[in-house]
């Protein structure tokens, strides 16, 4: 049944003085972190660093000089007259550049089955930005069998289903990376953050194997020295916010994050604009990063005028060896094909997704294998309805 409109507007209307005193107080403190941006954005990178001196956790500490850029906004002065003049500068700036991403999907194990079996896949696509248009993509299956899916008591086999996908994605930029080793006009985007704070949700056990993975890509790109972007394109993050709350004593302002910040702040970002890069200095999950936990930079861009920048992460090693620049042009360029999202990371998601007619065949194949082989398989009721009204 749909919902009730008439009944969710009493809802809102009943509650509206809650709302009202969220957003007052949200203002404010928006307000307070405005200022203090402000304020710390005319101090230099190196007295900034001073004033944290041995602060631990800090949420953030200056890494990239700003120079003269108010509100740590560096200008690209990037504009264009026409669509045409925009993509002669990403021609300029691709072309011979190789872009890597990769993406998943998966089927989960279903009540439907008597035996508990699963499917991920992942699909990856690079673009070699050529003359001749050359590019590769390609998927790569892998089926979860009863004794993968096992699980202890408290324990979810869909969870043991990300975790494979996960690490095959991460493994696949590892490959690529090894692949690529020492190459200097190549670009592996990881869709998603390095610093893995979704991970914290999770037992012990978990966390650690998320940030196990996205150490071990970090490492890679350090080793094989390919350029590694994390392209978190909505970021709820609070580096900053927490870096100028332990520079000026401002209240916790939880509700506030550094791309709304930003957004907000008084010289407005164009596209094309970005932040200083900062070292990463996020309290609780970093304490699993071991050696790499000041390993992991980060900047805002702005790649949308309509929307909030979008956060970047890389290895430090890509702002240390003089690369960053360049980098972020490759990003900024990859953007503006993809129409405001990176366009080999779309693309990869598209050549990995897995539609409701792959998952279809996936059933019919686990089925007529299974009557092959004189496996026990039984189907629901519901599962053979459906089969037999298509």
């Amino acid at each position: 049944m749909p919902v009730k409109p008439s009944q969710i507007l009493d809802q809102l209307n009943q509650k509206r003085e809650e709302f009202t005193r969220f957003d007052k107080t949200a203002m404010q403190e928006l307000q307070q972190y405005g200022v203090a941006l402000a304020n710390m954005s005319q101090r230099s990178h190196t007295h900034l660093l001073d004033r944290l001196g041995g602060i631990k956790d800090c949420g953030a500490r200056p890494l990239e000089p700003w120079g003269e850029s108010p509100d740590w906004i560096m200008p690209s002065h990037l504009v264009w007259q026409s669509r045409e003049q925009s993509m002669d500068w990403v021609r300029d700036r691709l072309s011979r550049i190789s872009t890597f991403a990769v993406d998943g999907s998966q089927i989960y194990p279903s009540k439907d089955f008597s035996i508990p079996i699963a499917l991920v896949q992942i699909g990856w696509y690079e673009n070699f930005h050529l003359p001749s248009g050359e590019y590769e993509k390609d998927i790569k299956s892998e089926v979860l069998t009863p004794s993968d899916l096992r699980v202890g008591r408290g324990d979810l086999a869909d969870r043991k289903v990300n975790l494979r996908r996960f690490e095959m994605e991460t493994e696949r930029l590892i490959q690529y990376m090894e692949e690529r080793a020492g190459c200097d006009t190549c670009l592996a985007f990881f869709d998603g953050s390095l610093i893995a704070s979704f991970a914290e949700a999770f037992d012990e056990e978990t966390t650690n194997f998320y940030v196990k993975c996205i150490r071990n890509l970090i490492r890679a790109s350090e080793h094989y020295r390919v350029p590694l972007v994390g392209f978190i394109d909505t970021s709820t993050a609070r580096d900053l916010t927490e870096m100028l709350r332990r520079l000026c004593g401002l209240p916790e302002g939880k509700a506030i994050h550094d791309a709304q910040l930003l957004n907000r702040a008084t010289h407005e970002m164009q596209w094309g604009d970005r932040t200083p890069l900062f070292l990463c200095q996020r309290v609780g999950v970093r304490d699993f990063y071991q050696e790499l936990a000041d390993h992991v930079a980060f900047s805002y861009l702005k790649t949308n005028r309509d929307s909030y920048p979008v956060r970047l992460e890389m290895p430090v090693w890509v702002y240390e060896a003089g690369l960053c620049d360049r980098v972020i042009d490759w990003v900024r360029a990859e953007v503006i094909v993809g129409g405001g999202y990176p366009y080999a990371i779309e693309t990869a998601d598209q050549v990995a997704v897995l539609k409701n007619d792959d998952r279809q065949t996936f059933y019919r194949l686990v089925q007529d294998w299974a009557e092959k082989e004189d496996l026990r398989l039984r189907l629901s009721r519901k599962m053979v309805s459906k089969a037999r009204r298509r």
